[in-house]
This record gives C-alpha cells, structure tokens and sequence, in this order.
C-alpha cells in the first residue's frame, strides 16, 4: 500500500453506476467520475490551502469529490489509485 506524504491524499476511484435500479442504461461513454474513497492519509494534521493553514478535514473511507485532471494516476498490487493533493478535494459526499 501507499502511505502519502505531506499534504497528500490516496483515492481509489469508484465505477459509475451505468445502469439505474429499473435497468435503464444511462450512457454507453465511459466516462471518468470525479468521485472515490479516500484510502489513505498523509501523517499531516493541518492541510495549507492559499497560504491558510486548516484542520485536515478527511479521514480514511470518505467519499469525496475531486477536481477534474488533478492528481496522478498510480498502480499498486493490481488496483489502481489516485495521488491528490489535499487542497484539490472539493467534498465529502454524505
């Protein structure tokens, strides 16, 4: 596993649902979601977003939503992740 550093975050995309609870497909595209599980945490505390310093907000099984492009894309033990910064998590989805 990955153990991020500073103020870095692991996430682990998760598969849009394509088909709806009827059985309607909703697109043939396959499409990136801005959407994963945070995996794993930086040892950091604080997270510094345009030179103001605040609590890190996530913890480890969060749903979030990220910024499109952002992060870089990594492969551990056949799965694939995503290295972000902090910073560029827009949400906790409830």
């Amino acid at each position: 596993m990955i153990k991020p550093l500073y103020n870095n975050v692991l996430l682990k995309k998760e598969k849009a649902s394509k088909q709806t609870a009827s059985g309607i497909i909703i697109s043939s595209k396959d499409e990136d979601e801005e959407f994963a599980v945070v995996v794993a945490l930086s040892d950091s505390e604080e997270v510094k977003v345009n030179d103001k310093v605040y609590k890190m907000p996530l913890k480890v099984g969060d749903k979030v939503m990220y910024k499109k492009y952002s992060g870089t894309e990594v492969k551990s033990d056949d799965e694939e992740y995503i290295l972000i910064k902090a910073e560029d998590i827009l949400g906790i989805l409830n």
